[in-house]
């Protein structure tokens, strides 16, 4: 089954504009399938996984994390939950004002902390034809990390998997899916 969906969202539950229920309906209307709240650590509010599981949609809703994590300086992961299977995407890799050389120090280092199993290599679901082009071990993600209404559906993943998160999960981690973006 083909499958639409975005990978890093956030909501209001940190420093997102919209509320969960309003971007889940944003994404539903653009004709997503899945897509995962990534709000950030430091900013999240107390009762954010119950506002999360109060979403009322057809889409599956991943519940994640987008982690601070220090390497020299700060970086972006998102932890993402499935039923059992958890991916960790290093994201937005062209945001740090970091050159390529820099960005490759930093994800051996980032590679020692978390068992990463891809890249973002959009900004703000725009393409960065630079760090799309490295040369990097992971499955490279577009996402539009979603902060308002007007970010979103700018970039997204499809790809040919059961309607499972587990089985979204395993499609990124082995690379089996297509970036996707908004002409």
């Amino acid at each position: 089954m083909l499958l639409k969906g975005c990978l890093h969202t956030h909501t209001t539950c940190s420093d997102g504009k919209l509320s969960p229920q309003e971007v889940a309906n944003a994404y539903e209307s653009k004709g997503y399938d899945f897509i995962a709240f990534t709000d950030h650590d430091y900013l999240l509010k107390q009762n954010y996984m119950d506002v999360y599981k109060q979403v009322k949609t057809n889409m599956i809703v991943f519940y994640g994390i987008e982690l601070t994590v220090f390497v020299n300086g700060y970086i972006h992961v998102a932890k993402i939950e499935g039923d059992r299977e958890v991916l960790h995407v290093f994201n937005h890799i062209g945001e740090y004002d970091f050159t390529p050389e820099q960005l490759m120090v930093r994800l051996a280092e980032l590679e020692k902390m978390y068992p990463l199993d891809a890249v973002e290599i959009t900004k703000k679901g725009f393409r960065d034809k630079v760090f799309e082009s490295l040369d990097i071990a992971y499955p490279k993600i577009a996402s539009d990390d979603s902060h308002t209404l007007v970010g979103i559906g700018r970039a997204w993943v499809e790809l040919d998997a059961k309607r499972d998160k587990d089985a979204i999960i395993k499609a990124v981690q082995e690379g089996e899916f297509w970036n996707c973006y908004l002409c």
